[in-house]
């Protein structure tokens, strides 16, 4: 009797990490504890995802709080795919060549919006260096379509940086999103071994250049701890990101994915994680969200309302 093996099951998820030495695992400490999802919200949002035919960031980069934030029909969309082009060594999500892109996900995305009844939503997606533009046309066309058929729901897109695609970043902020996120992840110092197909810098200029073009809109990054940087690394990405007029900053503690991925250096604990938020909120950031289980699109909904509330009060006082 024959046996069929088939090859696309068989794919290891990251083949580019097969041939690496295991690191090690740290034990978790109890702050890092989540409870494994399974409420009635929870298979509720998972059933809507997958009846739309949608991926999301949530299960492809193994999120610890997609229980909570499932059960409260929090989901974070993740248009273009589930292979990224690029290998960095912190991410889950499955590294390949991409397929085409799907002209259907756009109108597929926003029913999925509308449906939900979402008050805002988050737009992310792999890297795809494939294309032309880097798929910025596509995600200008998930917010249209989102805009027609959600016109009350405010949308926060985490782009990808769009490295060497000269016109690319115009066409994403042009299609006027709420909120522009593009994490700069770590300090310049671990970008080769962290995330070597990005350019700390280019990310900087990204977020720099949305303000150039729309100075109203929000922006947002985000940065990863326990990688093996230093507090004064961590204050210095802190002043690039005011300098380029970030709004909105997240730091988080890095989760190792499997033992094939960058190693967790150690677990900041929460006291630190509390200076953080004071020395980022000192040095003008609009919003700040800073602990162990922050992720750029954890909360978004509120810490949105959060965000307009700082720059109206701001700007109430002159």
């Amino acid at each position: 009797m024959a046996t069929v093996i088939d090859t696309l099951k068989a794919r290891p998820r990251h083949p580019e990490k097969q041939n690496r030495p295991d690191t090690p695992l740290l034990r978790k400490p109890e702050w890092l504890r989540v409870r494994a999802p399974g409420s009635a919200g929870y298979s509720e949002t998972r059933d809507l995802v997958r009846s739309h035919g949608l991926v999301t960031v949530c299960e492809e980069a193994a999120c610890p709080n997609i229980g909570e934030c499932w059960t409260q029909k929090h989901a974070t969309m993740m248009i273009m795919g589930e292979i990224c082009t690029r290998a960095c060594s912190f991410c889950n999500v499955t590294t390949g060549k991409p397929n085409p892109l799907d002209p259907t996900e756009p109108q597929r995305v926003a029913d999925a919006v509308a449906k939900m009844g979402l008050n805002h939503v988050v737009i992310t997606s792999v890297d795809r260096d494939d294309l032309a533009d880097g798929g910025a046309a596509h995600f200008a066309a998930v917010v249209h379509a989102i805009r027609a058929a959600a016109p009350r729901t405010t949308i926060e897109i985490l782009t990808p940086d769009f490295l060497r695609k000269d016109g690319a970043a115009e066409v994403v902020i042009d299609s006027a999103p709420d909120v522009f996120n593009h994490n700069l992840e770590t300090v310049p110092r671990l970008y080769l071994s962290i995330r070597p197909g990005a350019r700390y810098y280019n990310s900087l200029r990204l977020l720099d250049r949305v303000k150039e073009r729309d100075p109203r809109r929000f922006t947002k990054s985000g940065l990863m701890v326990g990688l093996g940087e230093t507090k004064e690394e961590v204050m210095q990405v802190m002043d690039d990101m005011r300098s380029a007029g970030v709004d909105f900053i997240t730091i988080g503690q890095y989760l190792q994915p499997t033992r094939k991925h960058a190693a967790v250096d150690r677990f900041v604990t929460p006291e630190e994680f509390q200076a953080y938020e004071q020395i980022a909120r000192a040095k003008g950031f609009l919003m700040v969200s800073a602990s162990p289980l922050t992720r750029s699109s954890h909360h978004a909904g509120e810490d949105f309302a959060r965000l307009k509330a700082a720059r109206e009060a701001k700007e109430a006082q002159g």
